[in-house]
Order: structure tokens, then sequence, then C-alpha cells
């Protein structure tokens, strides 16, 4: 279930930007993530994981954009949620990155 909204929000995040910051669609997007977050994780997981005290201002800045998208400023409420998920996310980039690397180690992905 967690993993489906998590992917159903991030449809909705990326169908209401290319539907030019489409509000609705941003929020539901963003709802639906979230949810998904707490189901895959667990609430109180999560609720750990945002409000720890190195990532206060990336979770400020993440909640603050989701308030502003739902105030119906889309593209303010945006710039500060991908400002506040870079800062939250941080430490995890260096990871994925090392995965994404390790994939030209697949013998039929290597020649493609």
């Amino acid at each position: 279930i967690g993993v489906g909204l998590v992917g159903f929000g991030l449809f909705f995040l990326l169908f209401g930007v290319l539907l030019y910051f489409d509000s609705v669609l941003l929020a539901f997007g963003n709802i639906l993530f979230l949810s998904g977050l707490v189901f895959i994780i667990g609430f109180r997981r999560t609720f750990t994981f945002f409000f720890q005290r190195p990532k206060m201002k990336g979770t400020s800045f993440f909640f603050g954009g989701l308030i502003i998208v739902l105030m119906r400023w889309p593209i303010l409420g945006m710039l500060l949620e991908a400002y506040g998920f870079i800062t939250l996310f941080r430490s995890f980039f260096p990871v994925a990155f090392g995965f994404l690397g390790s994939l030209a180690n697949i013998p039929l992905l290597s020649q493609v």
C-alpha cells in the first residue's frame, strides 16, 4: 500500500508540474507521498526522521512549501519543498548515486 501511495504521489507531483504547476494536483501528490511514507516506514519513524534536531531546517522548508502549495501559490511552494527535500535527503544522495553507478556492472545493461 505504501509503495503504491508513494508512486501515485510522485505521479501526481510530476503531472502537476507538467500542467503548469496545478496546485490541486501538487497538493494531492504531496499528501499521497507523505501518507505512503508513513505506510512504508511507520508513523514513529517518519516523525523521528522529519523532526531530528539537525534536519529541522529541511523539515521546516519542506512543510512550509507544502502549506504554501495548499494556499495556492504552487511555484513558490514547490521551490521551498525542493530545497527542503534536498536538505533532508542530503545524506542519502551518495548512496543512491553509488547504486546507479553499480548498474553499469550488470552484463546486459552495461552493453546498452
